[in-house]
């Protein structure tokens, strides 16, 4: 017994030291993993299999680090490890001591270790079993599950414990590490979000004060003008406006809001202003948001897992039909052999892995993917359209001539549109106010304001209209342009100027004249997706001349001038039913509808909020960057998967074969099988793996350089 016993702990000692060797391969040393922050996910056992490796290797108590949930509003402080990873946890230790103990027992000749992993094995086979019964009774057709079942059952009647166990502790670690990999890329991207600044205007007696959303607390006042997104769900308490609720709802009419009336977070108010009582706190708001992009990080992990589980069920009849034959020409272990193929069963493992995998390569690169269903499409898409103003351009455009008409001044004009654009934050309401600020002009407050998305603002400030926007809004409010009009537009600039026209009382009075500045990256990025063979595409609400000259600078042979909002979703439903598969980059309020239509819609931050919140790509580096190696973690997303699939039908075909040609019995089987499983995953770590090496490198360096100079220095 004390022989026994010795070799049980050596057995798990030896086990413990390849568990933490392969966790520090995975995701590196214990420093660079507090660098990098999602891989903590693998302290948080909570009492599973670190702390048993820790208790037979002797080391020094130590208090569990625990991975914060990234829906938990509460933020780090609050330790969390979820259901799931505590199941897989416990499932795991229990198959790999199961596992220490057969092969003890095996090596050794002492059936009584094997004997004691019964009653777990017995569990591991019913839990196989009862996923089969659901199978066949509720899916009305046999999948991998019923494999599972009718081959660890044999195995179990003809004492093969062993391989039970080798089978469990296999299956348990990779439903380990798939979790573990969801956790921490929703770890990650939930910190993400948190980093993205949002604000909200509150009011404090008789005057508006701009704080963080995480700041509003249950029962503020938020006051939500013409333009804006409304940020909190509450009760309207004063004021009245049309609110556009279609991306909610789905309704296309406006809903009139007053006092009494529910509004709700995302939705836009069109014309007038309200004020909200708030009754869920800022940090509530944000943290619905995170919950709502982990619920689609989820449901697309399942559907992957379920594609990856169609894979190895497609086959499964045919892996039965080969398996009862087998039986009068081979016996009954070449027929279970046969069935032991797994033939594409490792695509439910890794191909979720791999997706998740790359979803963090891009998190840790400045690309936040929400939806990774985008990642799949992007690898297909051929035809990329980007909006001008604040995505091919720098966001926020300069002031630059200002032409008043008679009798009013340059600083009257720049005066009353800084006023009906106070509350706006779209670039073109930014470059006004920055430029009323830097010449110190007093802003009269407003008294009402209508805002049509892609045209312009209508304000009251006392008796007086104030119309600021396009030519076509001046035109639809019914207001005629000066006659010195052309030849202003003729003397401007031909490089990307736009005008915004200034109107009172259905007179205009001046107009301002917005220069945009190309982003430094833009001719590189349409350089290097027309070298992939992607059609590019430039539209904007901009006028004709602006938009022409910028589409030749940057060698676009296709453009789409002075187009609405809805101009630009007609555009992507024509192309995508003439059979392309469309990008859509843009960033600003009026560029909602298009990012809903597209097939991958991508963002930039610091862009609108309800841009930022419709797209499934956000680029976090505020600028174009990262958009060829968005494309480049497709491609080899892409380039993954087939490896990934090719791994999983490989050994199967093969151990079929060999049954048949060459004799193959369960070792080979096995063998195959698990080698094939090792493949694929290693395939699926290793992008994740080199990412990780390369920053250590590059740290590494920095350190190396820093101290060199600190050296010199002294």
């Amino acid at each position: 017994m004390l022989l026994e016993l010795a070799v049980l702990g050596g057995t798990i000692y030896t086990g413990s030291c390849l568990y933490e060797k392969g966790r520090k391969w995975l995701w590196g040393s214990d420093d660079e993993k507090q660098k990098i922050g999602g891989a903590a996910i693998f302290d948080s056992l909570d009492g599973g299999i670190q702390t048993i490796i820790r208790e037979f290797r002797g080391d020094k108590a130590q208090h569990d680090t625990f991975s914060p949930r990234a829906d938990d509003a509460s933020g780090p402080d609050t330790p969390v490890v979820s259901t799931d990873l505590r199941t897989a946890n416990r499932n795991f230790a229990l198959a790999l001591g199961a596992f220490g103990l057969t092969s003890a027992g095996g090596l050794l000749g002492y059936p009584l270790l094997a004997l004691i992993t019964v009653p777990g094995l017995i569990w591991f086979v019913g839990s196989f079993v009862h996923t089969a019964l659901k199978q066949i009774f509720r899916k009305r057709r046999p999948g991998m599950a019923v494999i599972d079942a009718i081959v660890t059952s044999s195995l179990l009647l003809m004492g093969y414990f062993w391989a039970i166990a080798l089978y469990a502790s296999f299956f348990s670690f990779s439903r380990k590490l798939l979790i573990s990999t969801r956790e921490s890329y929703q770890e990650d991207i939930g910190a993400i979000i948190a980093e993205i600044p949002s604000y909200v205007w509150i009011k404090q007696g008789d005057t508006e004060v701009e704080i963080p959303i995480a700041s509003v607390r249950s029962g503020d006042i938020v006051a939500v003008h013409a333009g804006e997104v409304i940020p909190v769900d509450g009760i309207v308490s004063q004021g009245e406006a049309s609110v556009d609720q279609h991306i909610l709802t789905g309704e296309a009419r406006p809903s009139e809001k007053c006092p009494g009336d529910s509004v709700f977070a995302t939705t836009l108010v069109l014309t007038g202003t309200l004020c909200i009582r708030v009754e869920q706190t800022g940090r509530e708001t944000a943290a619905a948001k995170i919950r709502e992009i982990l619920r689609d990080t989820a449901a697309f992990t399942s559907m992957i897992e379920l594609q990856g589980e169609a894979v190895g069920d497609g086959n499964v009849v045919i892996m039965l039909v080969l398996g009862t034959v087998t039986i009068p020409l081979l016996g009954p272990m070449k027929a279970l052999t046969v069935l032991c193929s797994y033939i594409g069963y490792a695509m439910r493992i890794i191909g979720p892995l791999s997706v998740l995998n790359f979803l963090k390569i891009a998190s840790r690169q400045h690309v936040f993917v929400k939806d990774g269903r985008a990642m799949e499409t992007l690898a297909h898409v051929d035809t990329v359209i980007f909006d001008k103003t604040g995505t091919l351009t720098l966001q926020q455009p300069d002031v630059g001539n200002i032409h008043a008409f008679a009798p009013y001044t340059e600083e009257e004009v720049l005066r009353y549109a800084a006023a009906a654009e106070y509350k706006q934050t779209h670039p073109i309401a930014n470059a006004i106010l920055h430029e009323a600020n830097r010449r110190r002009l007093d802003i009269p407050p407003i008294d009402d304001a209508s805002y049509e998305i892609g045209h312009g603002i209508r304000v009251a400030i006392g008796q007086s209209v104030i119309d600021v926007g396009s030519e076509r809004f001046m035109r639809s409010q019914g207001t005629d342009l000066p006659p010195n009009m052309r030849q202003i537009r003729e003397n401007s600039s031909e490089y990307t100027v736009s005008f915004v026209y200034v109107a009172i009382d259905n007179k205009v009075i001046g107009t301002i004249e917005l220069r945009t500045t190309v982003r430094p990256e833009t001719e590189d990025i349409i350089a290097d997706l027309k070298q992939r063979g992607i059609n590019v595409l430039i539209v904007s609400g901009d006028h004709e001349n602006p938009t022409r000259q910028l589409a030749h600078d940057l060698g676009v042979d296709e453009y789409v001038a002075e187009a609405l909002p809805l101009d630009k979703a007609k555009m992507i439903t024509r192309l995508r039913e003439q059979g392309y598969s469309v990008c859509f980059v843009g960033d600003g309020i009026n560029d909602s509808i298009a990012l809903k239509k597209a097939d991958v819609s991508i963002s930039l931050r610091g862009a609108s909020a309800i841009a930022t919140d419709t797209a499934q790509i956000i680029l976090t580096d505020k600028g174009l960057n990262q958009l060829p190696r968005l494309f480049d973690l497709a491609m080899e997303l892409d380039s993954n998967m087939r490896n990934n699939f090719l791994i999983s039908i490989t050994p199967g075909i093969i151990t079929v074969g060999g049954v048949y040609l060459l004799g193959f019995g369960l070792p080979a089987a096995y063998i195959l099988y698990y080698a094939g499983l090792t493949a694929g995953i290693t395939n699926a770590m290793l992008p994740l793996k080199a990412v990780l090496r390369k920053k250590a490198t590059s740290q590494d360096t920095d350190r190396r350089v820093l101290l060199l100079t600190n050296h010199t220095r002294s």
